[in-house]
């Protein structure tokens, strides 16, 4: 039965990916796998751009917090997502569904800033190598992360605040998540000022760091023409080739889904990109930069002879070694 009022919601039924039963398995097994190694992939690149003594520089600690965004974005939305699949429940409380838009909205609008940061990193490392180590520190991308923090974060809430105060006529929700676009639709009325706001401070937020990795990759192709060094050429492409790829998954997903009039939103495409956004791009992320970075192969091969050379000369090898020696 129809819900008429915003204040009887007092939770969502999640209709998940798919209506057909026997898809259930299915889409379980494909997005486990997926989230696994996401999961495994980004962690293993905070361990090694954290620990490895040659990646303690500070591109490579954004890349660090691009994979922990990975992590906690991919973490938001797909543990309920398995448990709803297998599950005849799939409802989701009022409160616990305008948590996950504020944590979903905030993470995803802090990739974007994280990629910003990374193409200016990438602009003075290529334009203006002499100068890198004093225009980029540590610091400053420590401060740029914390600042985008609180900005993503208080979009994030404006969002959601304007969220519980929507009308909804219904409480059957046509995604795996609570996002913001699926909730829109259930308003009773056409929620002008939510759509506003998207297409005017959410562009501010969110699209703004698209911008200004146009603006870098402008100045850095500039610079790659007036190269009359192969080598140096071949270095600045493959220096950029992995991060262009990423921004390109990002906001290709990213456009498709929130920037456009919700009358031409079409919630089962939505869906499917959603779990391109939320699952695959996450699991990609970390091979694209591990196997097209060789810094990064390199402290992989370190990581790697380390646990197994730490994994040889365990106690039990070392006790049997002097028995044989005695005997």
């Amino acid at each position: 039965m129809a819900i008429r009022n915003r204040t009887e919601v007092t939770e969502f039924v999640l209709l998940g990916l798919s209506s057909w039963p026997e898809m259930q398995p299915v889409i379980f097994g494909v997005v486990l796998s997926m989230y696994l190694v996401a999961l495994m992939g980004n962690a293993l690149l905070v361990i090694v751009a954290l620990s490895d003594p040659k990646l303690q520089t500070p591109m490579y600690f954004l890349l660090s917090q691009l994979s922990f965004i990975d992590m906690f974005l991919t973490t938001i939305t797909v543990p309920q997502m398995l448990v709803h699949t297998l599950s005849a429940n799939r409802t989701i409380s009022f409160n616990c569904c305008m948590i996950q838009l504020f944590f979903f909205m905030a993470v995803g609008s802090m990739e974007g800033h994280l990629l910003a940061a990374m193409a200016y990193d990438r602009y003075v490392a290529i334009c203006d190598p002499l100068r890198y180590s004093a225009i980029i520190s540590h610091h400053l991308c420590l401060r740029i992360t914390l600042t985008s923090w609180v900005v993503v974060s208080l979009n994030s809430l404006l969002y959601s605040v304007l969220v519980t105060r929507l009308t909804f006529c219904d409480n059957q929700l046509t995604h795996f998540f609570c996002d913001i676009t699926p909730l829109l639709k259930l308003s009773c009325t056409r929620p002008v000022v939510n759509e506003m706001l998207i297409f005017t401070e959410g562009v501010a937020v969110v699209v703004s760091p698209f911008f200004f990795i146009l603006g870098s990759y402008a100045r850095i192709g500039i610079a790659i023409v007036r190269m009359h060094s192969v080598s140096a050429l071949r270095k600045a492409l493959s220096t950029c080739s992995s991060h262009i790829l990423v921004v390109l998954l990002l906001y290709g997903s990213v456009i498709r889904m929130y920037l456009r009039p919700s009358s031409s939103y079409d919630l089962d495409q939505d869906r499917q990109v959603a779990i391109f956004y939320t699952v695959v791009t996450p699991m990609l992320n970390p091979l694209i930069y591990s196997l097209r970075n060789q810094e990064v192969k390199g402290a992989l091969r370190r990581l790697f002879r380390k646990l197994s050379i730490s994994g040889s000369f365990q106690p039990g090898c070392q006790v049997n070694r002097r028995c044989q020696h005695v005997s």
